[in-house]
């Protein structure tokens, strides 16, 4: 299952969004979506977990919760259109 995470705060990478949320599970990809032109981070990602449980275990603990000032917004990613 796919969690969209938003609000993250743009010092964090691809690595710290698979470490946060392999604490609730098994992560099978963790990215931080950046910016074609200048590769900042855009302020959001995708993580995907192995299971449709953790991924709900993940969404439940980690919205709101506040990563170096930031509080999270973390939520079942809808398919793009």
């Amino acid at each position: 299952m796919n969690i969209y995470v938003g609000n993250l705060p743009f010092s964090a990478g691809d690595r710290e969004l698979q470490d946060l949320f392999g604490q609730v599970g098994s992560v099978i990809s963790a990215r931080v979506i950046t910016d074609r032109e200048t590769s900042r981070s855009r302020g959001f990602g995708f993580v995907e977990m192995s299971s449709a449980e953790e991924a709900k275990q993940a969404i439940q603990r980690f919205h709101g919760y506040n990563m170096d000032g930031r509080d999270l917004t973390v939520n079942e990613a809808k398919p793009r259109r």
